[in-house]
């Protein structure tokens, strides 16, 4: 099995790629750079190397209607509303506890995907799932960084970004257009967000926001090729895992975001986030199980 084939390798990249946008978000907002000139680097940057990838293989993007619905749909469910609440509720949750919130995305998702009968997983990922929202609980009842105390109202913000991704997984697959190729379908998605991103930007930002990354190059140059790592497997996730397999990539986010946070940014969790944090890994574990014999079965 290659590599674009495996559920589990593209589930733990994904994943991997993903977590270090939490680090990375909090020492952008510590250098003082806007949460949606942020989100719009992300977009922009990942998407352009994407899209010089794809025309330097000799491919296009198409631009059909269905497609550019698409594209604009998943750019506000996936990736706008998502990126502006991150980067906004990171400098009050810290970057681990915000990662953790992704862990709640799966759970939202199984119970859209059951609604509309969505590549449901099987008992056993149904087990792993729920073992890794009881984790996922445990840590968002410490509410926050032990020295950062925070009040429900950006609990309640945080817990709209799990929702909105949830919607953006189960639109994904219900919607994912008739011989559409992955990649195509993440360079569009992001350059669509890439431009609501900018016009948010011209309207909410000061003029000199996009001129403040040049403080930051490296930083902006290191989230670019995660972000562009991140989306090359992001939709070939969604193509061989489903929906609510896919969805599995904040348990990943998450560990990777705690780790980055306490090894380098001093953030300080208590023991019951790092018991919760175990807790989501054996959810993940039992995920993975649950993966293999759906694929064996197959």
């Amino acid at each position: 099995m290659t590599l674009k084939d495996s559920p589990v390798a593209l589930l733990f990249l994904t994943g991997g790629f993903l977590g270090l946008t939490f680090p990375l978000g909090k020492l952008a907002g510590e250098a003082s750079i806007s949460p949606i000139v942020w989100a719009w680097l992300i977009s922009a940057g990942g998407g352009c190397v994407l899209l010089f990838i794809q025309l330097i293989s000799g491919k296009s993007v198409s631009l059909r209607p269905d497609y550019v619905r698409y594209y604009l749909v998943l750019s506000v469910c996936s990736l706008v509303l998502p990126n502006i609440l991150i980067f906004n509720v990171i400098p009050k949750l810290g970057s681990g506890f915000t990662g953790i919130l992704f862990t709640l995305s799966p759970v939202f998702t199984l119970t859209l995907s059951s609604l509309w009968q969505v590549r449901m997983p099987n008992l056993l990922g149904c087990i792993g799932i729920a073992v890794g929202f009881i984790g996922a609980i445990l840590v968002t009842l410490t509410r926050g960084e032990m020295n950062q105390p925070v009040g429900m109202i950006w609990i309640v913000a945080g817990l709209c970004i799990p929702m909105s991704l949830a919607i953006g997984n189960l639109y994904r697959t219900m919607s994912w257009p008739e011989g559409a190729q992955h990649l195509e379908l993440a360079i569009g998605s992001n350059m669509a967000a890439a431009i609501l991103l900018f016009i948010m930007a011209l309207v909410y930002s000061p003029p000199s926001a996009f001129h403040e990354l040049l403080s930051v190059k490296k930083l902006a140059l290191v989230q670019i090729i995660a972000s562009a790592a991140m989306f090359s497997v992001f939709f070939r996730l969604q193509q061989v895992g489903g929906p609510t397999y896919l969805s599995q990539i904040g348990y990943i986010a998450a560990g990777v975001a705690l780790f980055v946070g306490t090894l380098f940014l001093g953030e300080r969790y208590s023991i019951v986030t790092w018991f919760g944090a175990v807790v989501i890994v054996a959810g993940i574990g039992i995920s993975v199980v649950a993966q293999q014999q759906q694929k064996s079965a197959a």
